[in-house]
């Protein structure tokens, strides 16, 4: 029997293959191309136009990160906002913080949520149903411009990188309407690739929201699907002191929160640390 192989297309002369047992389904929407995949390796996985977003073995790196970062450096975050995201995974997280009072999901496809729901359910789980929840399959720049002023503590962007259908969400016009609807220690926070070897993508994006934050900065998490070495997730927000917590105020809040003892990823030591950055990485930032 041939072996089956997917080769993902991210970069021209570089990348990674995973070996298949069978594809599980395959949609091309209004936006993309998605498709889902059963491995040995690293379990059910989502590609979007031949790269791969998620795998289940180690979704948890990513979704953890994203979500617990900025939702424990705030402390009292009760109103959120989740942009992309369609699988479930950061709208899970983010309500396992039991102060959260409402949190808002749009996602432009609705087919990437119901290609979730159907063949990656233990991703989203019971978010999908969680009475604080309100999940809107539309444009999330167009729900952004019209919020309301300070209407949201954290605003977390899950999207793929700065092409096609994510491109609108790294631009001047998007930042501004974020600024403008976060509380005052409000925080948004992206991905902003591999450094490694999108470092454009990590300056781009960071010299765009120090037009309208006054603080902008970067944090590392180790994501073994994303090839490269560390990816960097951007942050941006209004007071710096909530990117230079002790791990003990973290623990504390994590415990205040409820989330001690339910990551895999996430401690208040890796959350402290992963602020510190390697210079190659650094020097891509605001200085």
């Amino acid at each position: 029997m041939t072996d089956t192989w997917l080769n993902e297309t991210l970069y021209a002369d570089w990348g990674q293959r995973f070996k298949f047992v069978r594809q599980l389904a395959r949609v091309k929407s209004e936006f993309q191309d998605i498709a889902i995949f059963e491995t040995d390796s690293h379990g059910r996985m989502m590609t979007l136009d031949g790269i791969v977003q998620i795998t289940e073995r180690d979704e948890f790196v990513y979704q953890e990160m994203l979500t617990h970062v900025p939702m424990l450096a705030h402390g009292n975050a009760r109103n959120v906002l989740i942009i992309g995201a369609g699988d479930g995974g950061v709208l899970k997280h983010v309500l396992m913080h039991k102060g959260v009072e409402k949190a808002v999901m749009a996602e432009i496809d609705g087919e990437v949520i119901r290609l979730s729901k159907e063949f990656l359910p233990n991703i989203g789980a019971g978010a999908w149903t969680d009475p604080r929840a309100e999940v809107i399959v539309g444009d999330g720049i167009d729900y952004v411009r019209k919020a309301p002023d300070a209407s949201f503590d954290v605003i977390i962007v899950d999207s793929t990188d700065p092409i096609g259908v994510g491109e609108v969400l790294f631009t001047d016009a998007f930042y501004k309407n974020a600024a403008r609807i976060l509380t005052d220690k409000g925080v948004i926070v992206n991905q902003c690739g591999v450094p490694f070897m999108q470092a454009d993508e990590l300056r781009e994006t960071s010299e765009r929201r120090a037009q309208f934050f006054s603080h902008v900065t970067a944090y590392v998490a180790a994501v073994p699907t994303y090839v490269g070495g560390y990816m960097t997730l951007g942050w941006a927000g209004k007071d710096p002191a909530l990117t230079a917590l002790a791990p003990d105020v973290l623990k504390a809040r994590a415990e205040a929160a409820g989330i001690t003892g339910k990551s895999a990823y996430w401690t208040p030591e890796i959350h402290a640390a992963a602020f510190h950055l390697p210079p190659y990485i650094a020097q891509h930032l605001p200085k």
